[in-house]
């Protein structure tokens, strides 16, 4: 079998074996094929696409090319969940207490942000003494005994992706449907979850700026997974504006502690009670979504899930009163230049205004600045006025110029009112 032939064949469209793509995965793993020659075949990727048989033997062949986590010693159907990124995103630290509080394990391995989204693992830093990295043992005793833990990926976790991302990194083939949802699904995959639920956002902040193009990731991922034997169900939201109100790492911490309380902004708490709702079923614990919808409610009202948020940041060692000290030492207002109401808003510019203080990473191992970040005090619909505020920046340096012009250019506003938008647009599954 020769790479050359594989690539022939995909760059005229035709369907590849599950031992060609076998070959080339397990060649560029070891690196008997070259950079390349595996970029020519993304490129045909790109263009011609690829069916669902192709698609679920190659995340088989990706999870294969490294470790793969046995969460068997865990007790119950583990169920985590992924969300494709957006700004103010901090749906993992609420969604993950609140199905634990009513007993379904959350196993979640979580990544670093880059880029004008932040991750998981970077916002839980924000609080002192908190431990990312666990033993499997750890991990495994830790979810048996209360639900939930979140640890950073292993470095041995689907090589493949790693190699073939900073392949298509520099060579204009990341907007592929079929290369980001092998890539998303793979490391699901081998990090051992029995069921998962997917938060595919979509609009201005969001990777996938369509309708049409996040229906397709939707459906690619839910096709992948089932066809893999696992239960997966994909929700697909708005990130036409920050997520909640708070940008920023300790900021988003705070948010989420308030949304466990039953106080969160209406958007964020919805959409966690969605993709929650969907968790727990696909757990077994309810039957109907509705149902547990309203079960889960009663979990922030009654302190349930704040309680287990506490347990769970205390069992990793975390100091939840260190988020305290976690202030910017400038606050800076950003007024309203036009009254009428909020008609659109740059989320990804609004994102990269938060990088630029230090909330994110322009490159992979930048540090990052927990305080900082922007708080946004409108949402799209909301009628706003000469002189209100509509950005507050938390930076630690005093000439934020360029993200004040930034933030200026983020939002447009018309005369009339119009109907709000809802946070979740459609829900995928098989």
């Amino acid at each position: 079998m020769r790479m050359v032939d594989i690539i022939h064949k995909k760059r005229d469209g035709f369907e590849l074996t599950h031992e060609e793509i076998q070959f080339f995965i397990q060649g560029y793993v070891k690196e008997n094929i070259p950079d390349y020659q595996v970029s020519a075949l993304m490129m045909a990727i790109f263009f011609k696409g690829m069916s669902e048989t192709e698609l679920s033997f190659l995340v088989d062949e990706m999870v294969k090319s490294g470790d793969v986590i046995d969460l068997t010693a865990i007790q119950g159907i583990k169920v985590d969940k992924h969300s494709t990124g957006g700004v103010g995103d901090k749906t993992s630290l609420i969604v993950g207490p609140l199905v634990a509080s009513v007993g379904v394990p959350v196993a979640k391995m979580s990544g670093r942000g880059l880029g004008h989204t932040g991750g998981t693992i970077d916002k839980l830093e924000s609080i002192d003494g908190f431990k990312t990295e666990l033993s499997e043992t750890e991990f495994i005793k830790q979810v048996n005994d209360v639900k939930i833990a979140i640890s950073g990926q292993t470095g041995h976790l689907v090589p493949a992706d790693k190699m073939l991302y900073a392949l298509r990194d520099v060579t204009a083939t990341v907007e592929s449907i079929p290369l980001i949802a092998s890539s998303i699904m793979s490391k699901k995959l081998a990090s051992g979850a029995d069921a998962i639920v997917l938060d595919v956002k979509v609009g201005t902040g969001a990777f996938m700026k369509t309708m049409d193009e996040a229906k397709r990731l939707a459906e690619a991922m839910v096709t992948i997974g089932e066809s893999l034997n696992r239960k997966t169900v994909a929700v697909i939201s708005s990130m036409n504006q920050p997520l909640g109100h708070e940008i920023g790492n300790a900021n988003e911490v705070r948010e989420a502690i308030q949304t466990l309380k039953g106080e969160g902004p209406e958007d964020l708490q919805e959409l966690c009670l969605t993709i929650a709702s969907h968790m727990v079923v696909l757990g077994g614990i309810f039957d109907q979504v509705d149902v547990a919808y309203q079960s889960l409610l009663s979990k922030l009202k009654d302190g349930s899930a704040y309680d287990r948020f506490k347990t769970f940041i205390k069992r990793q060692g975390g100091n939840l009163k260190s988020l305290e000290a976690k202030q910017a030492k400038y606050h800076i207002d950003v007024h309203v230049k036009q009254k009428g109401y909020l008609h659109r808003v740059d989320s990804e510019g609004i994102g990269i205004a938060a990088m630029l203080l230090g909330a994110g990473r322009k490159e992979k191992g930048d540090p990052i600045d927990h305080s900082v970040g922007i708080t946004m005090h409108k949402k799209l619909g909301d009628e706003l006025n000469h002189d209100d505020v509509i950005f507050t920046i938390h930076a630690n340096r005093d000439h934020v110029s360029e993200v004040i012009d930034r933030l200026n250019k983020s939002y447009d506003v018309q005369e009339n009112p119009f109907e709000k938008e809802g946070i979740v647009y459609s829900v995928i599954r098989k």
